[in-house]
């Protein structure tokens, strides 16, 4: 399934499944007196939605607006510097662990929303990555086990403010800033993917490609990421883990490429989908 969250016409927030570019399952409306948002049903396991698909009500693409895939997870943790192709355009050493970060929810938004370059920088850049959607909830969990704790997969933009997040040694504020994190258009659900780590990952800037890399060229596996961030975190049914960029950064090309309003930035995985945003200036 390609699951959504959404807010329909009359306000009110639910979630579907994508059905194809024009129809969407509205599971919420069969499910929702039982699994308020997204997040809820994953925890249920998604068997009562397979079940619903043929039973909910389909609404037209034009009759909803899309929300990132989770619009309230828990945790957004983010893992820098994980593809060799962008250690190295970086100068940074090998590290033994992962480099952890973390992104709030309230900077997330919905494929086709505006990512937002704020008044106090011009340095927008783009990195496209896979996110890992969290099932089921676990501590201490064995990378050979991590794929049973995985609910699916969705495209991820983690754009940065580049001034910002060289401030200091902390990404922090370079990666929070309102409107930079694009989430989408969809989560496909692990059986939907044969097998996510011989997928492409695929950024492209006013249809330039600027990145490209095989998942499986990731520096720490997702099994190793998993078992690294559920022993300090106990992962909760809907974590996000946007899993790193590979190399072609704008801020590391000669000239720097930074994003500007009206350009568009897309951000596609084979198997999973394809994100797309256009670019705004943050109004005064």
């Amino acid at each position: 399934m390609r699951l959504i969250s959404f807010v329909g016409r009359n306000g009110q927030s639910g979630y579907g499944a994508q059905i194809n570019d024009q129809q969407v399952a509205h599971l919420s409306a069969i499910l929702g007196h039982r699994y308020t948002d997204l997040k809820a049903l994953l925890a249920s396991g998604l068997e009562e939605a397979q079940a619903a698909l043929n039973l909910a009500p389909v609404l037209s693409t034009h009759e909803i607006h899309l929300l990132p895939v989770i619009p309230n997870p828990n945790k957004i943790i983010c893992v820098g510097l994980n593809y060799e192709t962008h250690r190295v355009e970086t100068g940074r050493p090998k590290e033994a662990h992962p480099s952890i970060f973390t992104r709030f929810a309230s900077s997330q938004i919905a494929a086709g929303d505006p990512i937002i370059r704020p008044r106090v920088s011009t340095a927008l850049d783009y990195e496209g990555e896979l996110a890992l959607i969290i099932g089921r909830p676990g501590r201490y969990i064995k990378a050979a086990d991590a794929f049973s704790h995985i609910a699916g997969y969705a495209c991820y933009n983690d754009a940065s403010i580049r001034d910002w997040q060289r401030h200091s040694h902390q990404f922090t504020p370079g990666k929070n800033f309102v409107g930079t994190g694009p989430f989408g258009p969809w989560m496909v659900t692990r059986d939907e993917v044969s097998d996510i780590e011989s997928q492409t990952l695929t950024t492209r800037l006013n249809g330039e490609i600027m990145q490209q890399a095989r998942i499986a060229d990731m520096i720490f596996s997702i099994g190793e990421i998993i078992e690294y961030v559920s022993s300090f975190a106990p992962l909760e049914t809907g974590d996000v883990i946007a899993t790193g960029t590979p190399g072609g950064v704008g801020f590391k090309r000669e000239p720097a490429v930074y994003m500007k309003p009206g350009d568009t930035v897309e951000v596609e995985i084979t198997q999973v989908g394809v994100l797309r945003n256009p670019i705004a200036d943050e109004l005064v």
